[in-house]
């Protein structure tokens, strides 16, 4: 069902169906993770995603979407969200971000990861952590009777005191039935805005969190984003639904 808000409620049969979507996901992640090293191509990654979501009997929420011709978007360096998986070579040094989605039994699940390659710079670690941070603490305020905008405030106020900056023409976003259901979740804003969360709302939260300027710009092939500046880029997601006990990962 719908609230007032538009936002879909889902009910505990749902949960439970995404419960199970969310732990399919999170095993393909871990598994995919464990090939990542110098040396493959990003298509490479891509077969390997395609190949585990087979083996798990799933499919894929990317591949087709609006025309995309992957199942995962592999994003590597400056790159932000959405790079086309090819023939680019992974090296030494290089964090490559992974985001990908399945369905299983008509229900959607999103998750993403950004995972340093060898040796890399100590400042580009600490990108990676307070990345990763700030998806936690915006996923700690996924609480029934907070604001929607109290996700957005602690993603952009943790990430900002670090001295990085938020993305801000790509957000988060409901899920369930769809891939992208309202509402849309921006990593910015003022606190106690926007419509009240409520138990049986399921998120998308997804932190891109940029070393340099927020700024992005897309590339000829009308789906890779990287950042303005050329500097690195940090994506990471999970899954969430809001219980009476407040926020679960589902793609943990």
């Amino acid at each position: 069902m719908k609230t007032n808000q538009g936002i879909r409620i889902k009910d505990a049969n749902e949960v439970d169906i995404l419960r199970k979507a969310g732990k399919i996901l999170s095993s393909i992640v871990i598994e995919l993770q464990s090939t990542l090293r110098s040396g493959i191509t990003t298509k490479d990654i891509d077969l390997k995603a395609q190949e585990l979501i087979h083996r798990h009997q799933v499919a894929s929420a990317f591949k087709g979407y609006r025309g995309f011709p992957g199942v995962t978007c592999i994003s590597v360096n400056e790159g932000v969200v959405h790079g086309v998986p090819g023939q680019r070579v992974v090296k030494d040094g290089d964090i490559i971000s992974v985001d990908i989605g399945i369905i299983y039994q008509g229900y959607y699940s999103d998750t993403a990861i950004t995972v340093p390659i060898g040796n890399v710079p100590p400042e580009i670690r600490r990108l990676l952590d307070v990345a990763r941070a700030s998806l936690f603490l915006g996923i700690e305020q996924a609480r029934a009777g907070n604001r929607l905008s109290d996700i957005s405030f602690a993603v952009q106020s943790f990430v900002e005191m670090h001295g990085f900056s938020v993305v801000r023409d790509f957000v988060g976003h409901g899920i369930g039935r769809a891939l992208h259901e309202d509402p849309e979740i921006p990593n910015y804003g003022r606190p106690s805005e926007g419509p009240v969360l409520a138990e049986g709302m399921v998120f998308a939260i997804e932190p891109m969190v940029n070393m340099g300027t927020y700024r992005t710009k897309t590339l000829a092939d009308g789906w890779t984003v990287v950042t303005e500046d050329g500097k690195p880029s940090a994506h990471f997601e999970h899954s969430i639904v809001i219980t009476s006990q407040g926020p679960e990962i589902l793609t943990i």
